[in-house]
């Protein structure tokens, strides 16, 4: 298994994960992600912040970072952060455990970068992601409603967020 940095060869791939992962969220959720523009996706992929995990040289999960999230995080993005985003596994790989494996590779990151937390964030009534985020050791950290126009993609408009963080 390894955790490498996508290309731009990956980014057809990236759409389509995106469009499983869109529909697994209508089958199993009221809240949906409403899709993801090419530019943003395009300059997450030239800045090294879009990651894919290999399994026996496939792609099996995809997920994507940034170190400042103020919309957000507000105040506490002041604090040196990597923020996970969009974790999304192929169904032939659900239950490798994934997230954890991302947390991993994010204590290493975080050491090796001098960065101090690792957060995530998720829609604040889904239990089950509450639940599972919790037991793979992060802290749930709070509530925070997001503003309309907030220049975040449109799942996020007007929405309530659930914030969770581990320290590094």
């Amino acid at each position: 298994m390894q955790v490498i940095h996508s290309t731009s060869a990956d980014i057809n791939t990236i759409f389509e994960f995106y469009a499983m992962a869109i529909a697994h969220q209508k089958k199993v959720f009221h809240h949906h992600w409403q899709g993801f523009s090419l530019e943003l996706v395009t300059q997450e992929v030239e800045e090294n912040r879009q990651y894919k995990i290999l399994v026996d040289g496939q792609i099996a999960c995809i997920f994507a970072v940034t170190f400042s999230d103020p919309q957000i995080w507000e105040e506490r993005n002041a604090d040196s952060a990597i923020y996970i985003h969009r974790i999304v596994t192929h169904p032939d790989f659900r239950g490798y455990g994934f997230v954890n494996v991302i947390i991993d590779w994010a204590k290493e990151y975080t050491k090796t970068n001098n960065i101090q937390f690792i957060r995530m964030d998720t829609w604040a009534d889904n239990e089950k992601l509450l639940a599972y985020y919790t037991g793979c050791g992060f802290n749930h950290v709070g509530l925070i409603k997001i503003a309309p126009n907030s220049g975040l993609p449109k799942h996020y408009e007007g929405i309530s967020l659930n914030l969770f963080e581990i320290e590094a």
